[in-house]
């Protein structure tokens, strides 16, 4: 087991010519070298402790504080980075040819997308821990609505795949291609309420996939299906952004309770809006890999790796996963129908898990809440309309 200390766990680099190899190792992609080439920090590792916190460098082209976030996980494959906008200031627009996502990590503002003709503008105004998407082949500009407190944002898209089959950097910002369709082809606002569609997971459970560009506010959703294939009577919200690949899934689960160990993917960022906890992931027969988490914390399970999440806490907590296009997705069998090969019954784990989760538990004053039953019994049901109450 490893104990993964914060500086340990996150370092940084300016991307030089020079320490481009200690960053990437043997292997570079094209995104890699344009990183590199734009001298903001990047950070790496296997987890930030807090991204409102995390030190930025002065990126001219887009005019303000970033730094590029490359966990252990996401090479080759996702890019993840955090901006500044200045109290009461704008960003220069910017046309980006891949989808990003965006989370609010700090403050209030106003987002303005548009295409070809400028009177066709749509906006949205948006709060710490609302998500919401920049749809690609669209001019967008981000802006501060508040005078006195900076925002912070973390962006997720899938430049680094996009890099690796047009390797041009320059192809993907501010190219002048139009997308010829308007921007909500059904007449309704581009950043309208999600809409919720019924739909049936791999194991033939009915379960709502919200469809939608903007969600207001992560830490306060509360339409939540319950979630029984991974314990601990957890729900969740399965979001899907309409006209793309990228998508996402919020997990929320009780007090002093941990859900079971799975696997799939890589690529997933994982963002904290809400709890105090931690998150063990090992490669199957390895060591493993400890990452506490608050409020703001990021981590990213690398490719077929296991991880378990643990809420330390006497709230809910909650966990934000941003989802790689669906190839990258990396379940052994896509349907989901069978669980063994992905994931770890709690009368299976290794008996360390529990052993570490009550010995954090006691340091706080606190006892587990997870019931022996679970332990006992494979097919151990859980009470979510509790789970939901708490």
């Amino acid at each position: 087991m490893v104990e993964v200390t914060p500086n340990a766990a996150e370092t940084e680099a300016t991307g030089t010519e020079q320490n481009r190899d200690s960053i990437f190792g043997i292997r570079s992609y094209t995104y890699d070298r344009w990183m590199s080439s734009v001298n903001i920090p990047v950070h790496t590792g296997f987890f930030i402790p807090d991204l409102r916190t995390v030190e930025l460098g002065w990126w001219e082209e887009r005019k303000c504080q970033a730094a590029f976030i490359q966990l252990e996980g996401q090479q080759g494959i996702i890019e993840a980075r955090v901006s500044e906008i200045q109290p009461g200031e704008s960003l220069p627009p910017l046309k980006l040819s891949v989808d990003e996502v965006v989370y609010v990590l700090e403050g209030r503002g106003l987002t303005s997308i548009w295409g070809a003709s400028q009177s066709r503008r749509r906006t949205v105004e948006w709060q710490k821990h609302s998500l919401f998407l920049l749809p690609r082949n669209r001019h967008h500009q981000l802006s501060n609505m508040q005078g006195e407190r900076t925002v912070r944002l973390l962006h997720y898209n899938y430049l680094p795949l996009a890099m690796s089959t047009v390797p041009d950097p320059d192809f993907f910002f501010n190219n002048p291609y139009e997308k010829p369709e308007p921007l909500a082809g059904d007449g309704t606002e581009f950043y309208a309420e999600a809409k919720a569609l019924p739909r049936q997971d791999g194991t033939g459970r009915g379960r709502i996939l919200w469809l939608g560009n903007f969600f207001p506010d992560m830490r306060a959703w509360d339409k939540l299906d319950a979630n029984q294939a991974r314990g601990a009577g957890g729900q969740s919200v399965y979001i899907q952004f309409p006209g793309s690949e990228m998508s996402s899934h919020m997990s929320v689960f009780a007090p002093r309770l941990y859900k079971k160990a799975h696997r799939h993917g890589p690529g997933r960022v994982i963002v904290i809006p809400d709890g105090d906890g931690y998150s063990v992931m090992w490669e199957e027969g390895k060591e493993k890999v400890i990452v506490p988490w608050r409020e703001a914390a990021a981590f990213v399970p690398p490719n077929r790796w296991f991880h378990q999440h643990f809420n330390l806490g006497e709230t809910r907590a909650r966990y934000l996963a941003l989802h790689p296009p669906y190839q990258f997705h990396g379940y052994t069998d896509e349907k989901v129908q069978d669980l063994s090969n992905d994931q770890i019954e709690y009368c299976d784990e290794d008996p360390w898990i529990r052993q570490k989760f009550e010995e954090e538990l006691a340091q706080r004053g606190l006892t587990s809440s997870m019931p022996d039953g679970a332990y006992q019994q494979r097919d151990y049901q859980w009470d979510y309309r509790a789970a939901a109450d708490e």
